[in-house]
C-alpha cells in the first residue's frame, strides 16, 4: 500500500496527518502507526492524526501516540488538524470538531490557530506538584535549573512511578520567568521522551500557575523548546472555562510512503 500523508508541526511538536475521510487507513494496525512515527525507519513524528468524517461535526480527530496506541487529547495536534482541515477545504476560518475528549471549537487566521480546550474542574494539590487533566493527564512541578535538567530520566521516573504506574502521566517541569510568562519542558507518555512542545501540557501549566497564585493574569505566555504558545482562560467559582490554546501550526511537507 502507498500512503499519502502530510507532515505538520506546532512549536516543534510534529505529526503525520492523513486524510481518512474515505476510510483508507488500517486503524487497528498499531505497528504501522509506530513505524510511520519512527524517525529512522518511517516518516518521523511525535504522533499520527487521522481526519475523518463525522455526521454532527465538521470532522473527527483520531490521535495516536508515537508508540502506535490511540491516545487522549493532543492540544498541538488539535491545532495542526485544524490547519490541515483548512488546507483541505473542509473548513474556512472557524470550526467545531470532535475528538476523544469531546467537542472542540477553533479559529484559524493564517498560521495562527486558537483551539478551545475542555473546561477543567479538578486540580489536585500535592506536596511538591499539582495534577490535572486538560484532555490528557498532567503532573506539574517547579524546576529552576531547566536548561541542564535530564528531562527524559526524571520525567520517566515520575511517569512510571506512584501514583501513575503503567497508565502514566505526562510530566511538566516549570520555571517562572515573570507574572505572565513561564518556561516549560515536558516529558510525554506514549512518546516516552521529551517533546519540543506539548499543547495540553502548557494548558495544564497555565491553569496550575493561576491555581497556585503564581500568576494573576488570565492570559499566560509559555516558552517551550520549540517556540512560544499562549493560553487564555476564565475562572469562576467551580472551574476554569473558555480555555484557549494559541499558537502557530504549519505544514512542513507532503509525501508518500510504502506501507
Amino acid at each position: 500500500m502507498t500512503l499519502s500523508f502530510y507532515k505538520y508541526q506546532g512549536t516543534g511538536n510534529d505529526f503525520v496527518l492523513v486524510d481518512n475521510r474515505q476510510d483508507i487507513f488500517p486503524k487497528n494496525d498499531t505497528k504501522l502507526v509506530h513505524h510511520l512515527c519512527d524517525r529512522k525507519f518511517g516518516v518521523g513524528a511525535d504522533g499520527l492524526i487521522l481526519l475523518e468524517n463525522d455526521a454532527d461535526y465538521d470532522f473527527k480527530m483520531v490521535y495516536y501516540n508515537a508508540d502506535g496506541n490511540e491516545s487522549s487529547m493532543c492540544g498541538n495536534g488539535g491545532r495542526c488538524i485544524v490547519a490541515f482541515a483548512n488546507f483541505l477545504g473542509v473548513i474556512q476560518q472557524e470550526t467545531t470538531f470532535i475528538a476523544i475528549d469531546g467537542k472542540h471549537y477553533a479559529t484559524i487566521d493564517g498560521d495562527q490557530v486558537h483551539l478551545q480546550m475542555q473546561d477543567v474542574v479538578n486540580i489536585e494539590d500535592h506536596a511538591d506538584y499539582v495534577f490535572l487533566n486538560t484532555g490528557s493527564p498532567h503532573h506539574v512541578t517547579f524546576k529552576d535549573e531547566l536548561e541542564k535538567f535530564d528531562i527524559k530520566k526524571e520525567g520517566a521516573a515520575i511517569r512510571y512511578g506512584a501514583p501513575y504506574y503503567e497508565e502514566g502521566s505526562n510530566v511538566n517541569f516549570v520555571k517562572k520567568l515573570s507574572d505572565t510568562e513561564f518556561r516549560v519542558r515536558t516529558y510525554e507518555r506514549g512518546v516516552e521522551d521529551e517533546t519540543l512542545s506539548c499543547g495540553t501540557g502548557v494548558t495544564a501549566v497555565a491553569l496550575a500557575m493561576h491555581h497556585l497564585q503564581e500568576t494573576s493574569a488570565n492570559e499566560v505566555v509559555l516558552q517551550v523548546e520549540g517556540g512560544r504558545l499562549e493560553v487564555s482562560f476564565e475562572r469562576d467559582q467551580t472551574s476554569y472555562k473558555n480555555i484557549f490554546l494559541k499558537g502557530k501550526a504549519t505544514q512542513v511537507f507532503k509525501g508518500e510512503i510504502l506501507c
